[in-house]
């Protein structure tokens, strides 16, 4: 059977290089889980593969969209399975890498077949939560569909404006979309998790904002300031640095909060991840420990 290596792990973990030796030695490309380095304009921000690890290593999914072109983890897992389609006709193996939960999640166990969204429905919604604000749509979408709004994080302008959007566009509640059916997959997939102690990762994400810094995010957040509302730069990193050119903190403060928020969202993406059972645990420098448990599944 064909088989699909998953490596994942929270942000500034160690996961680029790791992967790119993997790849090497597999002969396949990389398919990047990173939601945002799908982006082309975020190359700093999010630690975006190099032109040099580029050039390594054919990567699919990095620098592929505009910040302004609309997509999400459904359009993810339907690429990456056609994708995977041809990779496999190719080899036994397949590579993908990143810390993005809902995407990997996607290529896993499949999205709900949840309609996209119109862009006049879209529009019209930004429209409203700009001049309504968050509240005045939750309320509206506790009449809409109280059971979604029951589990929904009603804090998160995302989840409830897109719920919201379903529930217009369609007439029907968001929750009669979720079936939440695991979809087969036609191939194996290899679960591998990369972890560090607490204090080499949170020093590693610290040393990595400053890095960023070094090489130009402030310059490259102010290139685009006037997109601040696209959803691709709801991201830690942005949002900061926006706070800063809006004369909110000094820079010293954006670049510890950025530290603070980074670490909180790795913090978030390890209890996600450990909630799999079947996943397997490394340290990023057990690089032969690792192609050995590949092996097994020959």
């Amino acid at each position: 059977m064909k088989k699909l290596i998953v490596i994942t792990g929270p942000t500034a973990v160690g996961k680029t290089d790791l992967c790119l030796n993997i790849a090497e030695s597999l002969r396949t490309p990389i398919i990047n889980a990173d939601s945002r380095q799908i982006f082309s304009e975020l190359r700093i921000g999010t630690a975006a593969p190099t032109e040099e690890q580029l050039s390594r290593i054919r990567h699919y999914f990095v620098g592929t969209l505009s910040i302004t072109d609309y997509y999400n983890a459904s359009m993810y897992e339907q690429d990456v399975m056609t994708l995977l389609g041809k990779l496999f006709n190719e080899s036994d193996y397949a590579l993908l890498t990143g810390g993005s939960m809902m995407y990997i999640d996607a290529v896993y166990n499949g999205i709900d077949d949840i309609p996209t969204v119109d862009d006049q429905t879209r529009r019209t919604l930004k429209q409203r939560l700009a001049e309504e604000g968050l509240e005045s749509l939750v309320e509206e979408l506790r009449q809409r569909d109280p059971e979604h709004y029951e589990t929904v994080d009603r804090k998160n302008p995302r989840r409830v404006v897109h719920a919201l959007e379903i529930c217009i566009m369609t007439g029907k509640t968001y929750t009669s979309f979720r079936k939440a059916k695991k979809k087969h997959r036609p191939f194996e997939i290899i679960k591998i998790g990369l972890n560090r102690d607490r204090e080499e990762l949170y020093g590693r994400i610290n040393r990595r904002v400053d890095e960023m810094m070094a090489l130009g995010l402030l310059d490259e957040a102010r290139g685009l300031a006037r997109y601040r509302e696209a959803n691709a730069l709801n991201t830690v990193g942005y949002k900061e640095i926006f706070a800063y050119i809006d004369g909110r903190w000094p820079l010293e403060e954006a670049v510890e909060r950025i530290k603070g928020n980074t670490r909180r969202y790795a913090r978030k993406q390890l209890t996600w991840f450990k909630r799999d059972e079947t996943m397997r645990w490394f340290h990023p420098k057990e690089e032969k420990e690792i192609m050995t448990y590949i092996s097994r599944y020959e």
